[in-house]
């Protein structure tokens, strides 16, 4: 009889504290009073929830998002079990969007750029980095969390039966070359692999012959000489993937714009809308909470592990080359009716980029001037 009560005793403690976490969390997720105390019953018939990345096996993008999506069950008392697959498993990356639409997906993390190109959903061009957009991750917070673009990016996601939960940050995107580059000049007629939209556009004009390829499809085509260069994700992915072996240089923008092309390279966390509507509104909450809570984790593990990554490119004879202010300048004059050009694509697309500009010109950011767009028109 004693150890039997003893066992029921560890049984509450455990659950207690399993209860007591979801308490805490559910509390600072809503600010109100947690919800009921779930049971073991409850927590084996949680539901299960099939949810890929873009990022593929073996590098610190799909190891930070496993390592996340396993403390959910946890984190929900057994109430959500998220399965992660990486990137190509389940669903080619471009077709993400259309698999989490139509339930072969239960949910997705993502690049939303792939929608602007796939033309599923243009605005989605203005929901993550573009050439010469806002350099700062704490800028695109305000973008999404103060000036009404996560409201409006779930109005859109809405529309194809999609719930977006939230932006994710991971890095700035880097160039690997095999030919050196230190000024716009020697983009002419290199053979450059960009994930295509606007991106490849601001390329184009300054005379690269851009080339559309999946991730997986970069490390060969620069190993083979396929491709001269190729934009893909930051140092530590990058590295991951063994550009150190397929490339010669990185190439860079100066000190004050480390990134002319894609600076601040978000993706997102979308769900299922029939898979997100069979949640309480508890536990929606508490999974917002839980994405911003990976959007810092996911932030902070690419940080640091691109500390040993840039060494490990400097042992490997990699060089960084930068180009310069004029350099900067000259993009920037590129990009800018580029923007207008996109934004005016659709009504949607031109409604993001309105809250682009408001952040942009906003006294407390001044990244442009009324001057700057005094010539360009914006079709809302």
């Amino acid at each position: 009889m004693r150890a039997r009560k003893e066992g029921v005793t560890k049984d509450v403690r455990r659950n207690t504290k399993i209860g007591g976490r979801r308490a805490f969390l559910a509390t600072a997720a809503t600010g109100t009073l947690a919800a009921p105390f779930i049971g073991n019953a409850q927590v084996a018939s949680g539901k299960k929830v099939r949810i890929q990345s873009l990022w593929t096996e073996g590098t610190i993008g799909y190891r930070t998002f496993r390592k996340w999506c396993e403390s959910i069950v946890e984190l929900t008392s057994g109430e959500v079990d998220l399965m992660p697959f990486p990137g190509g498993t389940v669903s080619e990356i471009f077709d993400m969007m259309t698999a989490t639409s139509a339930g072969v997906l239960d949910a997705m993390h993502w690049v939303p750029h792939y929608a602007a190109i796939t033309g599923a959903m243009p605005a989605g061009v203005f929901l993550t980095s573009f050439p010469m957009g806002l350099p700062h991750p704490h800028q695109w917070d305000m973008l999404f969390d103060s000036y009404g673009g996560t409201k409006l990016a779930r109005e859109l996601y809405a529309r194809h039966g999609l719930h977006y939960v939230g932006h994710v940050h991971h890095d700035m995107n880097l160039i690997h070359s095999n030919k050196p580059i230190r000024s716009l000049d020697d983009f002419e007629g290199l053979n450059l692999r960009m994930p295509g939209g606007l991106v490849a556009e601001c390329f184009d004009a300054v005379g690269a012959r851009t080339i559309a390829l999946a991730g997986s499809e970069v490390r060969p085509a620069l190993a083979t000489g396929a491709i001269d260069a190729a934009d893909f994700t930051g140092p530590a992915m990058n590295y991951d993937l063994g550009f150190a072996e397929v490339s010669k240089y990185i190439v860079m923008g100066p000190a004050s714009t480390p990134c002319l092309h894609q600076p601040v390279d978000l993706t997102v966390v979308v769900f299922n809308q029939a898979v997100w509507d069979t949640f309480s509104k508890m536990t929606q909450a508490l999974i917002t909470e839980l994405v911003r809570a990976f959007s810092a984790q996911h932030f902070t593990a690419h940080q640091e592990a691109n500390i040993a990554a840039w060494a490990r490119f400097a042992e490997a004879g990699v060089e960084v080359t930068r180009l310069s202010e004029e350099d900067v300048d000259r993009f920037r004059k590129i990009a800018l009716p580029l923007w207008f050009e996109w934004a005016n694509r659709d009504s949607d697309s031109a409604r993001v980029f309105k809250l682009h500009l408001d952040v942009m010109l906003s006294p407390a950011v001044a990244y442009i001037s009324p001057d700057s767009i005094k010539d360009y028109e914006l079709k809302i």
